[in-house]
């Protein structure tokens, strides 16, 4: 596995339903790349957005972020969305589960 965890913070003249278009094309893109897992979203109370995605290996990942439908919407996250962002990508992340009772 491995994941790709991109934290992120809006910019305030952020054009909300230009974003949100791009958003769900890319999320909707994403989903049909080979070797695509999932996809969340958490947005903390300050603002700050964490997203994760999960692929079935690095190559996979870096295949999406070719991508040039893709590479066409981070330049524009890069001038029109976000405010500041980090990008971790990890390799063979170690894993733990836990499934309480009842579940």
């Amino acid at each position: 596995m491995f994941l790709v965890v991109f934290r992120n913070r809006k910019r305030a003249d952020l054009d909300a339903a230009a974003y949100s278009a791009d958003a769900d094309e890319m999320a909707r893109m994403a989903a049909a790349q080979p070797g695509y897992r999932s996809f969340k979203s958490y947005t903390a109370d300050d603002g700050e957005v964490v997203a994760i995605s999960e692929w079935d290996d690095e190559a996979s990942a870096r295949s999406w972020g070719r991508l040039a439908e893709h590479r066409t919407v981070q330049h524009k996250g890069r001038t029109s969305y976000y405010a500041s962002y980090t990008l971790f990508a990890c390799a063979d992340p170690r894993i733990h589960h836990f499934t309480g009772p009842g579940s």
